[in-house]
């Protein structure tokens, strides 16, 4: 009889199974997986139907990585519905069940939303990563390597970098390879996740900065330890959540003899590196609408670390004085 550390139930391979969830950020289903639950064989990489081709040879090859991406794909859920918790759209249509077939309109069509989730899902792999390198959890790599430049009189370099370089290659060779698939989906699409994707990371690599320790006599702290440290993922997102309030919307349009995504009113310049884009314009997520990825706010109780937004949407509903319809104009937050 086999070992059932060596096995995953038959219920959640059941429901892997039926995971066919077409979509650059499919791999976000593993968040479903139980901590429990070991991949530590190279076969049980083929039972993660989440996975494309490319992400399932990199998880033969790397089966340690997995539980580090298991436990990313669980920040990015958690982190997006904490961000957006005071918003008419409050991420909760990232949530899905196993046996989804696609994702809501919001997170498919190429909208600001979908956006975002790309972004934090790009930073949030690459975070989670680095830091395991630091913390040990991962014996593929190790601390980051020490800064070149020289620290100023009473600080010297130490401790434990998070290894930001291990983390930004490992997370986009495997979060950016569902964009890569030929014949998948739009090429519109794929070029505004990639772009999307890329801006996550570089908010991720401005988010590297120097921690220090100090020691000396009761306290003085004549001398300080520093090493350079990511900062709270939520921080990250919070700049992100900028990002998406000013994206820009472009077109797939052809420029020369290649068709490239260009800013919709603004076809003067060339998109920047640092912009979050869209393609399609959102609903406004005050009333429910399936065909377009809004769940609407109806029922939804604010939140104790977050009510700005969901109590303005609940007074104004009261104040029309029905209870399934929802003024257009409700508060965004």
């Amino acid at each position: 009889m086999r070992s059932s550390s060596h096995i995953l139930p038959l219920v959640v391979l059941t429901a892997l199974l039926l995971s066919q969830v077409c979509s650059g950020i499919k791999w976000l289903t593993l968040s479903h997986t139980p901590a429990s639950i070991p991949v530590n064989q190279t076969q049980h990489c083929k039972l993660l139907p989440s996975l494309v081709s490319f992400q399932a040879q990199l998880c033969r090859s790397n089966l340690e990585l997995m539980q580090t991406i298991f436990q990313a794909a669980r920040e990015v859920k958690k982190t997006c519905q904490k961000t957006f918790a005071d918003m008419r759209w409050n991420c909760s249509s990232i949530e899905i069940p196993f046996d989804a077939t696609k994702y809501r309109p919001d997170l498919e069509r190429g909208t600001r939303e979908a956006a975002f989730v790309y972004a934090l899902s790009a930073a949030t792999i690459s975070h989670t990563i680095a830091q395991a390198c630091t913390s040990g959890d991962l014996r593929l790599c190790s601390c980051g390597p020490i800064p070149a430049e020289i620290p100023e009189p009473g600080y010297r370099w130490g401790g434990c970098a998070d290894n930001l370089n291990y983390g930004l290659f490992m997370g986009a060779k495997f979060s950016d390879a569902p964009m890569k698939v030929k014949r998948s989906g739009s090429s519109a699409n794929k070029l505004m996740q990639l772009h999307n994707s890329e801006v996550g990371r570089q908010v991720l690599k401005e988010a590297l900065v120097m921690k220090c320790k100090c020691h000396g006599v009761s306290g003085s702290c004549s001398i300080r330890t520093c090493w350079k440290g990511l900062q709270d993922l939520r921080e990250i997102a919070m700049d992100l959540k900028s990002k998406y309030l000013s994206a820009t919307k472009v077109v797939y349009r052809a420029t020369g003899t290649r068709k490239h995504l260009v800013p919709k009113d603004i076809d003067i310049r060339p998109l920047r590196e640092n912009e979050m884009i869209y393609l399609h314009s959102s609903p406004d997520f005050c009333t429910k609408n399936e065909k377009q990825g809004s769940v609407g706010t109806q029922d939804r109780m604010p939140r104790a670390s977050g009510m700005r937004g969901a109590k303005a949407a609940i007074a104004q509903r009261q104040r029309n004085g029905r209870k399934n319809v929802w003024n257009k104009e409700c508060t965004k937050g």
